[in-house]
């Protein structure tokens, strides 16, 4: 009986020793560089190395996910490491591991993505993302981007809905300083900011948050379900949003544009107004109602606001030309009726009533691009515009001196 249980326990320490040779022969060939035949080990005695004690399998194991990682199977090297992530013997290594394993995955993201092949980065985006997913929302933001760009919209959906959830932001701290040699303002990082604050080679040391990307996650949810078709999807992304933040414009702006998406003009100039009435001051806003009403076919409205817009800013040259075509959209329907009419008396004299009226046209027009042309020298369309009334209302010395600027700015 004794020498029986003797000849088991020999063939089991042989058995073992067996194990750990074949295990450290693969993690040695690992360790060299050889991985073809580290894995052909592995491969040749993966019942055995899988069936040994925990010591042996754990350390398979971690030599299975480093190999998987090597040869950029991420998903299935992270599959390894988690199952490995709470033994005690290697946890350490473990979390080295999976570290070094997120930096391959975004580093090779980053050749996806300079690749143009936009979903695989994605994937592999996600997959650095769910490794830490409270320190790397910022991954699963980029995923949602690329998958947009890669036109994997069920994905992109899937990882927006994500961050909205998560009432990711993206928000970003900047630092600035202006060098007092230059007087030029540079940013720096927060470290550099702390620093330069106390020496007297730069001043006015300020900070800047980035905007959130908290509107923009919401607008791509509904435009996704808007292209899919589903309309009260997309349209219930935005207000769910809107009815957590009810005064957030941008949020409000979202709204309004995905409206314009859907081609609800209507309910556009709604929203656009409740934005009015929260920044009052912006052109931009006043010249976006100028537009819609426009199409709405309200051209006294439209003009008001593209005159409010240049108002408040001055240099809003799309304002300007927009407000010169808003005005000369008469003219085709009074140049129509002057070709149409006969040459008796009566026609003749509604002709030259139609003429006054479309050089009253005109002439409304001209303060209207000379006050372009004066912020913005450079403005062909507003030179060739200005050029054209003046040659059609016979003044040639406004001509030739739009002509002169025409030249000089080609």
């Amino acid at each position: 009986m004794k020498i029986r249980l003797s000849l088991v326990l020999s063939l089991l320490l042989t058995f073992a020793y067996g194990q750990k040779k074949e295990l450290k022969k693969a993690e040695k060939l690992f360790a060299s560089g050889n991985f073809t035949e580290a894995t052909q080990i592995l491969d040749d005695n993966q019942s055995l190395l899988e069936g040994a004690e925990d010591k042996i399998s754990t350390a398979y194991m971690f030599l299975r996910g480093k190999l998987a990682q090597q040869n950029g199977e991420f998903e299935k090297a992270l599959d390894y490491f988690t199952q490995l992530k709470e033994d005690v013997r290697l946890k350490a290594d473990v979390q080295t591991q999976v570290g070094t394993l997120s930096s391959a995955i975004i580093t090779s993201a980053i050749e996806d993505n300079e690749a143009k092949d936009f979903v695989s980065s994605a994937q592999k985006l996600y997959l650095a993302y769910t490794i830490d997913p409270d320190a790397n929302q910022d991954y699963l933001y980029f995923a949602a981007s690329n998958s947009v760009n890669g036109s994997d919209y069920e994905a992109a959906l899937k990882y927006y809905n994500l961050l909205k959830d998560l009432n990711y932001t993206g928000i970003t701290k900047k630092y600035f300083v202006t060098e007092v040699a230059s007087n030029q303002e540079m940013e720096v990082s927060e470290t550099e900011f702390n620093i330069f604050q106390k020496s007297g080679d730069y001043t006015n040391p300020r900070e800047e948050e980035t905007p959130s990307k908290y509107p923009e996650i919401v607008k791509n949810i509904a435009l996704i379900y808007a292209q899919q078709g589903q309309r009260d999807m997309a349209i219930n992304a935005v207000q769910e949003a809107r009815e957590a933040n009810p005064d957030d414009l941008n949020l409000i702006l979202t709204e309004a544009n995905l409206y314009i998406e859907l081609g609800d003009k209507e309910q556009f100039k709604s929203l656009i107004s409740q934005a009015i009435a929260q920044d009052p001051n912006n052109a931009n806003l006043y010249f976006n109602l100028g537009v819609v009403n426009a199409d709405l076919g309200d051209k006294d409205a439209a003009r008001t606001y593209y005159q409010k817009a240049i108002e408040l800013d001055p240099n809003f040259e799309a304002s300007y030309l927009n407000l010169v075509a808003l005005i000369l959209e008469g003219e085709a329907a009074i140049v129509e009726e002057m070709n149409s009419l006969g040459t008796s008396r009566k026609d003749n004299m509604r002709y030259d009533e139609l003429k006054k009226v479309r050089e009253g046209l005109y002439k409304e027009c001209i303060p209207i691009l000379k006050g372009l042309i004066t912020i913005s020298s450079d403005n062909e369309e507003a030179i060739k515009s200005l050029m054209n009334i003046y040659g059609t209302l016979g003044d040639n010395q406004g001509y030739m001196e739009m002509k002169k600027l025409l030249e000089g700015a080609e």
